[in-house]
């Protein structure tokens, strides 16, 4: 009963977030901003339809793009931009940059100094900057170990 209640009550922070951000209340986009609360980490529209499909609430993929987009418009969700292949998308975290294996491809968050976007701003550019991610890359800490001295 215990459960049940809790799943209440952070369907209903869910609608609740999504109504002050200006969105409509639907099943998709409550799905899909719970799996990501609730599954920390960097996923791709794919990883979140395979995770949605597992909890038997599967989504059309063409269904988490539009909602994973709507959720980033409205500042819910935050696209991370890691390079080349899948944008991935994580929870409204405090803004933070990220720290990407070239080996593995593992993504890591990497703290902000301001926390806030955007935490650069650069003084050439013509317009109004409203983020700027900072993408770091490299070996982490589990592929060095693994590489022979």
């Amino acid at each position: 009963m215990v459960a049940i209640q809790e799943s209440a009550t952070i369907e209903q922070d869910d609608a609740h977030l999504l109504r002050e951000a200006g969105l409509r209340v639907t099943r998709p986009r409550l799905l899909v901003i719970d799996l990501l609360r609730s599954t920390p980490g960097h996923h791709s529209a794919d990883d979140i339809g395979t995770l949605l499909a597992e909890k038997s609430t599967p989504l059309p993929r063409a269904s988490v793009y539009n909602v994973a987009s709507a959720l980033v418009d409205c500042g819910l969700v935050t696209m991370v931009s890691v390079g080349p292949g899948s944008a991935r998308y994580e929870y409204g975290a405090p803004w933070h940059h990220h720290f990407v294996c070239k080996i593995c491809g593992a993504i890591q968050d990497v703290h902000c100094v301001l926390g806030k976007k955007p935490c650069l701003d650069p003084d050439d550019i013509a317009g109004d900057v409203e983020e700027a991610q900072v993408t770091f890359r490299g070996t982490c800490a589990s592929c060095l170990r693994a590489v022979p001295a």
